[in-house]
């Protein structure tokens, strides 16, 4: 592993670090992990030739991290402050799930490269996968089914509570600033 997967994999970890402390739910929130995912992307993606049970391997982990994302997702803590602006804040089980998947990767890939190997090829051949490509572009799979599900969920969650917001503010009576105008 070079010093890059090191940064970038811990960059991954360290995103829902950061959102243990409250932040504004807005689109913007997610820039930071949007970005980290488009430079693994350019340099992890590598045009690949799947082969016998290549397509099922990215679809496993691609699954897992959706399924990871969600849970993430799904546990934050969103609410509204005096202001009526939405905030969010990742709590244990969004933490716990992240953790796991992000660090499920980065242990793989330290495992493959120091001492696991030949296990890992041996894996591979029983198991009809073409080689290293193909776990790195599973594993990667696998992230960006991670980040980009938390982060839909967490902006469906912010979309749903701004539409609520609306209608409940569409229902409440319509009251004139100025109570004595009505009097007269």
């Amino acid at each position: 592993m070079s010093v890059t997967d090191y940064v970038i994999d811990i960059l991954l970890i360290l995103v829902i670090f950061r959102a243990v402390r409250p932040h504004p739910l807005t689109p913007r929130a997610a820039l930071l992990p949007l970005a980290l995912l488009a430079i693994a992307g350019i340099i992890y993606l590598r045009p690949v030739t799947l082969g016998g049970n290549d397509l099922a391997l990215i679809g496993i982990l691609a699954a897992a991290g959706i399924v990871l994302g969600t849970l993430s997702g799904m546990a934050d803590r969103i609410w509204r402050d005096e202001q009526r602006r939405l905030w969010f804040r990742a709590g244990a089980v969004s933490v716990i799930a992240w953790v796991a998947g992000m660090g499920f990767r980065f242990g793989f890939a330290y495992y493959a490269y120091h001492g696991g190997g030949s296990a890992v090829a041996r894996f591979s051949a029983q198991h009809d996968l073409s080689g290293a490509s193909i776990w790195t572009t599973a594993l990667v799979g696998m992230a960006f089914g991670q980040v980009l599900a938390r982060l839909a969920v967490l902006q469906i969650r912010r979309v749903r509570a701004l539409s609520q917001n609306r209608a409940t503010h569409d229902e409440m009576p319509q009251r004139p600033l100025d109570a004595s105008r009505e009097r007269s």
